[in-house]
């Protein structure tokens, strides 16, 4: 029910509030006729009743004359094309244009974006909400913050912000060269012995995959025998020798950590860190094969999935911030927040980084959020976007034709005053 609500109101429905003050608005110009006719009627009895005619009159004249104005912006008054009326939907490439301008330069200019963000403590707000998340209004400002973090992203298009995330990720990975990284990763996990653990696992995979495909082996062995070994029966024997002497060899690799071919592996791995890092034959190769791996569409299904993924959980900890902050996770979230109040050093970089980032993304994606704001609003038919702007502002629009109505009126009186005094 809330969703089709939803759904009404962004189609143009007016909500609640706007509804009553049309009602009010209209309900005082229909007053305003009754008293007009009651006092044109009575009028000879009292030279009083002439005030309160013109009190009517004027009322309904500047009621009339607002509640043109107003209408004129949304929608052709009755239906007539009147020229300069409908301005809203007539001015909607314009309108996108103005609105995706103002953006743009009173929010996305990376000094202006800088300046903002060095008055604001990222570090301390985070730190003090994490540290104490139930106390800031009980709760109330959590929840809506969840709120609104869930709003946005059921709002976003999910296919075009996948698409966004993915092709930034994409683009961040191409400028990064992982050989020398891979390298120096794997040149530490040397050094500290934390590559044992793959070599006993790369043994027991060789273990367990001879076993799998030991008739294959048998076979390929027995054919390889020759037809004498075979007719005799001992290509038989040459398989299980050399299966054996196989399984030996991998069992004597897995029990001795200074077995010579473990030895060759590690030097094996140790030249090819070397090789990562300082030769551009092998950087190269691995480059190449990174690029064709980010080219590849199957990568990019795998990296909608998981967006998706991330994004339903996203959506859930958002309905539910609560369940976020049970449990261990909740512990360790309150004490990097209690870190953050209690370490400046750490709350200046992360303030920094924040900054920095905030300014990066201006420069680099400022152009890209105009677009995609004017876009959007281009996109919207006229009856969209009249109806939402309407129902931004249409309450305080009603005001205007109240208060037409009532100041009318006192100008009416006043009129009338100066012509009975004359």
């Amino acid at each position: 029910m809330a969703s089709a609500a939803l759904a009404l109101r962004g189609a143009g429905a007016p909500p609640p509030a706007l509804r009553r003050m049309r009602l009010l608005a209209t309900g005082l110009l229909v007053v305003m006729a009754c008293v007009y006719a009651f006092a044109r009627s009575q009028e000879a009895r009292h030279p009083a009743i002439g005030f309160v005619r013109a009190f009517a009159e004027a009322a309904m004249v500047g009621g009339l004359a607002d509640w043109f104005a107003v209408s004129a912006l949304f929608r052709h008054p009755l239906g007539l094309p009147i020229p300069h009326t409908a301005i809203v939907p007539r001015n909607k490439e314009r309108i996108a244009t103005t609105l995706a301008g103002f953006l743009r330069e009173n929010f996305l200019i990376p000094r202006v974006v800088a300046r903002r963000m060095g008055r604001i403590d990222i570090a301390g707000a985070v730190g003090g909400w994490l540290a104490n998340p139930s106390g800031l209004g009980s709760g109330r400002l959590r929840r809506g913050a969840s709120r609104l973090f869930a709003n946005i992203l059921e709002s976003l298009d999910q296919e075009r912000l996948g698409g966004m995330v993915r092709s930034a990720l994409a683009g961040q990975l191409r400028r990064v060269q992982v050989a020398p990284l891979i390298g120096r990763g794997l040149q530490s996990a040397i050094a500290d012995n934390r590559h044992v653990p793959l070599i006993d696992g790369v043994v027991r995979w060789a273990g367990r995959t001879i076993e799998a495909n030991e008739p294959i082996l048998r076979g390929m062995i027995s054919s390889k025998a020759g037809s004498i070994l075979r007719w005799t029966g001992l290509d038989e024997t040459l398989a299980n020798a050399i299966l054996d002497g196989l399984y030996k060899l991998l069992l004597e690799m897995a029990d001795d950590p200074e077995h010579p071919l473990r030895a060759k592996a590690e030097e094996g791995l140790a030249t090819f860190a070397l090789d990562l890092q300082n030769e551009p034959a092998a950087q190269a190769k691995v480059e190449a094969f990174k690029n064709d791996l980010l080219d590849n569409p199957a990568l990019g299904d795998w990296w909608q999935g998981v967006w998706e993924s991330m994004r339903a959980a996203m959506l859930r900890a958002a309905h539910d911030p609560d369940r976020l902050l049970a449990g261990q996770l909740g512990v360790a979230l309150r004490q990097l927040g209690e870190t953050l109040q209690n370490e400046p050093r750490l709350a200046r970089t992360i303030n920094r980084f924040v900054r920095r980032a905030a300014v990066g993304a201006a420069t680099d994606y400022g152009d890209a959020i105009v677009r995609l704001v004017s876009d959007t609003i281009r996109g919207w038919d006229t009856q969209t976007i009249t109806g939402r702007l309407e129902n931004a502002v249409g309450k305080d629009l009603q005001y205007i034709r109240i208060n037409g109505t009532l100041v009318g009126g006192l100008v009416g009186c006043a009129i009338h005053a100066i012509d009975v005094a004359t």
